[in-house]
C-alpha cells in the first residue's frame, strides 16, 4: 500500500505508526496530530530508527491533513485518553466532537479510504465516522474484540501456562463492561478451555478480561493502554493490506446479523483488501445471545446520546 494515515500522535497512536512502519505496510505513513511539532517531532524519531529495525517505510509528521490525501487506511486514535474512575462512556460528547472532524476530513482528502477507529468509546465513535464519512460498512470498522481477545488469551496463556499462541478464542459485544467472551468457543490447541481450567478460574478471566482496561488506567493513573491497542489496530490494517481474509472480532455495523441492526457490535469479521468482506455469524448458547443482546442495548443508550 502507498499510504497509511495515523490520526493522533499520542501514545497510542505513535505506537501505532511506529509498528505500521515496521512492518513496511506502506510505503509512507503519515502521523497527524493537532499539536506543532508533536507529530513531526515524532516521526522524525521513528524514521531515524529504520536503519536500525531495517524498514523502509517513510514516516512523517504533519499537522494538516494535506500529506494524507490518497490514503488507503485511516487508523483514528484520537480523543482524550480515560482517567481513573472514568468509564469509556464518559468520554462520549468530547470525543464525538473529535472523530467527527476527523470524519469529515477524511471524507474530503481520502475518498477511499478504509477507517479503522480506535477511539473510545469505541462503537459510538465508529458510529459517528459511518455517519459523517457516509462510508459504506464494509469501509469503517473498529478495533475493539481484538483488543479485548488479546487480553482474554493472554491471561488463560497465563493461568495454564502454555503459549498465547495455542489459545483460540474470540470475544465479542460492546467495548466495555458488558462485552462477551465466547467460553463456548475457546479452546488450547483444539481443547475445549473447559477441560484445561476449572469454571471458577475462567469466570475470573472474563471478569478480568472486561476490566482489562480499567486494571491499566488504574496502575498507570494519568493515561490507559497503548501497547496492546495499537498491536490490535495494526493486525486488522495488515490483514486488509495483504488481504489475509483473516476472521477477527472487530466492531462492525450490523444490518440484521445476530438479530441486531442498526449498531456496531464486536462480531466476528473476515478482513481482507475490501475492508469488512463477511461478518461471519456462529451459533451463541441462549446464555450468550442474552448477553450480546444487553451489550447491544448499552451501546444503542450511548449512540442515542450523540448527536451529530
Amino acid at each position: 500500500m502507498k499510504k497509511i494515515t495515523v490520526v493522533g500522535a499520542g501514545h497510542v497512536g505513535a505506537t501505532t505508526a511506529q509498528r505500521v512502519a515496521e512492518k513496511e505496510l506502506a510505503q509512507e505513513v503519515v502521523l497527524l496530530d493537532i499539536i506543532e511539532g508533536t507529530p513531526q517531532g515524532k516521526g522524525l524519531d521513528q524514521f531515524q530508527s529504520a536503519p536500525i529495525e531495517g524498514f523502509d517505510s517513510r514516516i512523517i509528521g504533519t499537522n494538516d491533513y494535506g500529506p494524507t490525501a490518497g490514503s488507503g487506511i485511516f487508523i483514528v486514535t484520537a480523543g482524550i485518553a480515560r482517567k481513573p474512575g472514568m468509564s469509556r462512556d464518559d468520554l462520549v460528547s468530547t470525543n464525538a466532537g473529535i472523530v467527527k472532524s476527523v470524519s469529515e476530513q477524511i471524507r474530503n482528502s481520502s475518498p477511499d479510504a478504509i477507517v479503522i477507529v480506535v477511539s473510545n468509546p469505541l462503537d459510538v465513535m465508529c458510529y459517528v465516522a459511518k455517519e459523517v464519512t457516509g462510508f459504506p460498512r464494509e469501509r469503517v470498522i473498529g478495533m475493539a474484540g481484538v483488543l479485548d481477545t488479546a487480553r482474554y488469551r493472554a491471561f488463560l496463556a497465563a493461568a495454564m501456562d502454555v503459549s498465547v499462541e495455542d489459545i483460540q478464542a474470540m470475544v465479542l459485544g460492546g467495548h466495555g463492561d458488558s462485552m462477551v467472551p465466547l467460553v463456548s468457543y475457546t479452546t488450547v490447541s483444539g481443547i475445549p478451555v473447559t477441560q484445561m481450567l476449572e469454571r471458577k478460574a475462567i469466570d475470573d478471566i472474563v471478569a478480568r478480561t472486561r476490566s482489562g482496561g480499567a486494571e491499566i488506567v488504574g496502575l498507570l493513573k494519568t493515561g490507559s493502554a497503548y501497547y496492546a491497542p495499537s498491536a490490535a489496530a495494526v493486525q486488522m490494517a495488515e490483514a486488509i493490506v495483504k488481504n489475509k481474509k483473516r476472521i477477527l472480532p472487530c466492531a462492525a455495523w450490523l444490518q440484521g446479523e445476530y438479530g441486531l441492526d442498526d449498531l456496531y457490535l464486536g462480531v466476528p469479521c473476515k478482513l481482507g483488501e475490501n475492508g469488512l468482506e463477511q461478518i461471519v455469524e456462529v451459533e451463541l448458547s441462549s446464555k450468550e445471545q442474552i448477553a450480546l443482546n444487553k451489550s447491544a442495548d448499552e451501546v444503542r443508550s450511548t449512540i442515542a446520546s450523540v448527536s451529530l
